[in-house]
């Protein structure tokens, strides 16, 4: 569980506008180097830090990561994104942006809805 103290839908809100705006494609001053998924957003605790300032432990994402995964360097790259379990690690070794980005934005999307609908069972519910 983690100990950050941003709003999990707003962060997944937030990453999903972002790659819809094309927030992941290749920069204009570094070209040859790849955007890596969740750690070049402000999704990242660490997005911004030259160095590692919190560990991965710490951040939202750990929650989706499967246990046998969370001990990884870059554990939400194991996130499952689908049924047929294809993580963004996975995906990236395909080389497919494309395909890699479109799964990312249906698992956010659909985490989104999850926590929309869970948080309106337990508002209607009178739960906190």
């Amino acid at each position: 569980m983690s100990n950050d103290d941003r709003d999990i839908l707003e962060l997944l809100k937030d990453e999903l506008s972002f790659i819809e705006k094309g927030g992941y494609g290749r920069s204009v001053h570094t070209p040859w180097k790849t955007q890596s998924t969740f750690q070049d957003s402000l999704t990242c605790i660490n997005y911004g830090y030259p160095y590692r300032a919190h560990a991965c432990n710490e951040c939202h994402l750990l929650d989706f990561v499967n246990p046998e995964h969370q001990g990884t360097e870059i554990p939400c790259h194991y996130i499952p994104l689908n049924e047929a379990g294809e993580t963004i690690e996975v995906l990236e070794a395909r080389d497919n942006e494309a395909t890699l980005q479109s799964k990312v934005r249906d698992w956010l999307r659909t985490k989104i809805s999850e926590i929309e609908e869970e948080r309106a069972t337990r508002a209607i519910a009178g739960c906190p």
